[in-house]
């Protein structure tokens, strides 16, 4: 399988580079940077901290999409919609690890997978998608009198908050609630805010130094608090499974993904 990496350059770029060059199976196609990049040119091997591979990155995404057979992106939500339009053309399975994205985006994403395979997760570590199936549960068997808050940290350089595996971790307590996130959801408390209204799900979000990423559900009741938690040390773990989600599209036919399907957990985006 020929593997193009979109976002090269960038902290998961480099790290998808790394994984698909020392991944057995599996061919590094291409790598993809914005026009303009200062990578652009450099050795694909280099950008990953490893020997040269003789592929140098480009900006050329039709010239990507033409040698390979799936593309992994971590990027932001307009230049991965635009990414995914391209490849829906051209027939290429795409990998996202992107967050952020609307409502709105959400269904262009969707049309898109009407064409091609896509694999879209906020989060694609095992851990985190274990997790989800436990806050799942936890959720259905703790009545509202059980608070939920779900607290994550990140790197300076993270965009958006909550992180996207924060707000699946919301949609996956939701579920075993009955409930609409949407309707939900506590995401900024400021000032006098009053007590809190019980059956909501609360977020924190902490930005600093380089944390990879760090996330706990706490289900605070009366006398008790349980809390489940996931701790991110090495961004590898994200690029093992978009590459494990990139080898599982190749014959898959069309449709939205998530890693839920890709590892057989049996539970929501």
């Amino acid at each position: 399988m020929r593997i193009g990496i979109v976002g090269c350059a960038g902290r998961m770029g480099r790290t998808n580079l790394c994984q698909v060059l020392e991944t057995e199976g599996v061919a590094l196609a291409g790598g993809l940077e914005r026009p303009g990049h200062p990578a652009l040119g450099q050795d694909l091997g280099t950008l990953a901290g490893l020997e040269p591979v003789g592929l140098a990155a480009t900006d050329d995404l039709d010239a990507l999409l033409a040698v390979s057979d799936v593309l992994i992106e971590f990027s932001t939500p307009e230049a991965t919609l635009a990414t995914t339009a391209r490849a829906a053309e051209r027939g290429c399975a795409h990998v996202i690890g992107t967050t952020g994205l609307d409502p709105e985006q959400t269904q262009r994403l969707e049309a898109h997978a009407q064409h091609i395979p896509i694999v879209w997760a906020p989060n694609m570590s095992l851990g985190v998608n274990l997790l989800l199936g436990l806050v799942q549960q936890a959720a259905a068997a703790l009545d509202a009198g059980y608070d939920i808050e779900i607290v994550e940290m990140h790197h300076r350089h993270k965009v958006d908050a909550p992180s996207g595996t924060a707000l699946a971790l919301g949609r996956a307590a939701a579920r075993g609630r009955q409930v609409a996130l949407e309707e939900a959801a506590v995401r900024v408390r400021d000032g006098i805010t009053g007590p809190r209204q019980a059956g909501t799900i609360g977020f924190a979000t902490l930005r600093g130094g380089d944390v990879v990423g760090d996330h706990r559900v706490v289900f605070a009741g009366l006398g008790e608090r349980l809390e489940l938690a996931h701790i991110a040390t090495d961004r590898r773990i994200y690029a093992r499974g978009a590459v494990h989600a990139a080898r599982w599209t190749e014959g898959r036919a069309p449709g939205l993904y998530g890693m839920s399907d890709v590892l057989g957990l049996g539970v929501g985006r």
